[in-house]
């Protein structure tokens, strides 16, 4: 098992994707993973308040040393995946999830772009960058809710911050739109240990006050 190959992507990546795209170059960003089972590269733009929206999540098999995306059929409940073979696959790849993504038209920008005074080219007025954290995945995702009727499911998995400690439960939802394109969400709630029992005893006090998903559908 080896991450060399994954080193050498993540290294090249942004750089490639920026020389072949004015516009990923303007609002793409991507952040490092190494911490999971399977360590990924996921690749963002920021919403207006500050949210990331994700359009494409690359895998990493250390192996078999190989890239992969995956897909996942709510109408099957199957998960499939898509081996890219080399750097050109990968960068085609991403590049084509971007523009799909970018071809919302109910996407919205964070940005907010100034034209100088030639009116030619843009001035990026935000460039802060958000600090990625290395988790231990303890767990698989785990599926918690599924309506095949509305195509939504919920998956939960939990895993360890490296730096504090701390414990992370990483929401994940993913709803397919009538025009057959998957929306992936993700939250994440993170905590200490000396917290954890507490979180577990209030919620188990109050499950019978709780409301089932399945009623507000």
């Amino acid at each position: 098992m080896t991450l060399d190959w994954f080193d050498r992507v993540s290294a090249e990546l942004q750089d490639d994707l920026e020389s072949i795209c004015e516009q990923y170059d303007q609002i793409g960003h991507m952040s490092i993973d190494k911490g999971a089972k399977h360590p990924r590269i996921e690749f963002f733009v920021e919403s207006e308040e500050n949210d990331r929206e994700y359009f494409c999540t690359l895998f990493f098999d250390p192996f078999n040393n190989e890239f992969y995306i995956e897909s996942f059929d709510l109408d099957l409940d199957l998960s499939s995946r898509t081996i890219l073979e080399d750097i050109d696959d990968i960068i085609d790849a991403v590049h084509e999830s971007f523009h799909e993504f970018m071809e919302d038209e109910d996407y919205v920008t964070a940005y907010e772009y100034e034209y100088d005074d030639q009116g030619e080219d843009y001035i990026d007025s935000d460039e802060d960058e958000y600090e990625t954290l290395e988790v231990d995945w303890e767990t698989p995702e785990v599926t918690a809710y599924i309506d095949e009727n509305e195509d939504v499911e919920i998956t939960y998995k939990f895993g360890v911050i490296q730096e504090t400690g701390d414990g992370i439960l990483q929401r994940t939802n993913r709803v397919k739109t009538e025009d057959d394109e998957l929306i992936k969400d993700e939250f994440n709630f993170i905590f200490s240990k000396d917290e954890a029992s507490t979180i577990i005893a209030m919620i188990a006090s109050h499950m019978d006050s709780i409301q089932s998903l399945d009623t507000g559908y």
